[in-house]
């Protein structure tokens, strides 16, 4: 969960792989999961979709318990607000969920007035391009 992700999880992190055009995403989910590589896609075993990934650099280090990789998947559930506007997520958004105009590598994100479900504040309007 991104509450849960320190920036010093995430230092090795390369670049972020987009699966999707995120431009039309309020939000994503994003988990820091325990993966056998430190880049190429990963698997992918929840409801929903994929619609990222981290990449790691070579410098990252795996757990020396079980030799994976700790990156971050970026996903959405079916009932998410990009599928379902009026649902669930039509304001506010899940716990696990970021702004994906605020993720970069190394940078965990955040919510922000729009992945709220609220109007885009004055300066994320300055961001669009």
């Amino acid at each position: 969960m991104s509450a849960l992700i320190a920036e010093d999880e995430i230092v090795d992190e390369m670049d972020l792989v987009w699966l999707e055009d995120i431009s039309r995403l309020d939000y994503v989910r994003q988990s820091l999961d325990r993966l056998p590589t430190r880049r190429g896609r990963p698997a992918y075993h929840r409801d929903g979709r994929m619609v990222g990934y981290a990449l790691l650099g070579p410098k990252a280090k795996p757990s020396r318990s079980s030799g994976t990789f700790r990156r971050r998947v970026f996903w959405l559930l079916p009932h998410d607000r990009d599928t379902e506007p009026d649902g669930l997520y039509a304001r506010g958004a899940p716990a696990e969920a970021v702004d994906v105009r605020t993720l970069a590598p190394g940078s965990k994100g955040h919510k922000t007035e729009r992945s709220e479900g609220g109007p885009m504040s004055s300066t994320m309007r300055e961001l669009q391009p």
